[in-house]
């Protein structure tokens, strides 16, 4: 067994689209970055990567390389998925949690655990995807930004 985790942090701002989780959420702003900016599923990338030893996803998906502008993320995962894979590994959990004032999440957290799953070649019940706020506290409070952390399990292929 092999567990990594995730952290990533992007900045609100009016003017783009807000994709969390590959899903298209409804909101006056969205997130600032070199790709589509889906804080969720970079930190995903970067626990699978961590799981694996292989960096984060600056590494692999510089931000001083042109040909990873405005990329999907889903790309991103689908990716670093088949490093995992090529490693003799398969999900065997994956537990996110979202740290936003704003918007609700609620309504789209089932959305995104059946897409991270797709992305992951995994069934929906390995997928947990939480949502909090920080009691306005902080630039997630002040609805700055987005944050969200991630932690998985991979096991070894051959063992199930």
């Amino acid at each position: 067994m092999r567990i990594g985790q995730g952290f990533d942090v992007h900045q609100l701002v009016e003017g783009r689209r807000l994709i969390l989780g590959g899903i298209d959420i409804p909101h006056h702003k969205g997130l600032l970055g070199h790709s589509d900016a889906d804080v969720l599923l970079h930190t995903i990338a970067d626990a699978c990567l961590g799981a694996i030893g292989e960096g984060d996803i600056g590494k692999h998906f510089p931000d001083t390389d042109e040909k990873y502008k405005d990329l999907d993320s889903a790309e991103l995962l689908v990716h670093v998925w088949g490093l995992v894979k090529q490693r003799g590994y398969q999900l065997g959990n994956l537990d996110c949690t979202i740290m936003a004032e704003k918007p609700k999440m609620a309504p789209y957290i089932q959305l995104m655990q059946d897409r991270i799953a797709s992305l992951l070649e995994a069934e929906a019940t390995q997928i947990n995807v939480k949502a909090t706020t920080t009691e306005k506290l902080g630039f997630t409070g002040r609805e700055e930004g987005i944050a969200s952390q991630a932690v998985v399990l991979l096991i070894n292929a051959n063992d199930s």
